[in-house]
């Protein structure tokens, strides 16, 4: 196989793993959410702390995070854009995020991460980061930005 067919299969399995996560986050299928990662997954996420060490530490995260809202999850990726080698990948792209709160819908964009790699032939996000942008004078959050 060349290399560039080497490229461009492991950028479609990471896709699909993609799809996978984003599948279970839509319906809040927190171990659908958890079997895409590594044990010892490293992520930066926007809500309550600045770092999870380990799938130990971020499942209930995720638990939390879906028990937030009400309803179905609300994960809409905007043009996501895969970089990978034969063992190596990362994705970014924006993504609305957000759920049912009190009755009413509410979502943000966010800026989004995930860095993959292969191993025994699956592919695993080993780190991901969310984040959403700040105004520096204020202090706040800038949630009502849009691409």
């Amino acid at each position: 196989m060349s290399s560039e067919t080497l490229k461009a299969t492991a950028e479609l399995e990471v896709h699909e793993v993609f799809n996978q996560w984003l599948k279970a986050a839509r319906v809040k299928d927190v171990d659908g959410i958890l079997a895409c990662y590594a044990d010892e997954v490293i992520a930066y996420d926007a809500v309550l702390k600045l770092q999870f060490k380990g799938l130990q530490e971020y499942g209930p995260h995720w638990r939390y995070c879906m028990e937030m809202c009400g309803g179905d999850g609300i994960f809409e990726p905007a043009e996501p854009s895969i970089h990978a080698d034969a063992n190596l990948a990362f994705l970014h792209c924006l993504v609305r995020c957000g759920g049912e709160q009190d009755g009413e819908v509410k979502t943000s964009w966010m800026r989004g991460t995930q860095c993959y790699v292969r191993r025994d032939g699956q592919w695993k996000i080993v780190h991901e980061h969310f984040s959403a942008p700040f105004d520096m004078e204020s202090g706040k959050a800038l949630f009502d930005l849009q691409p």
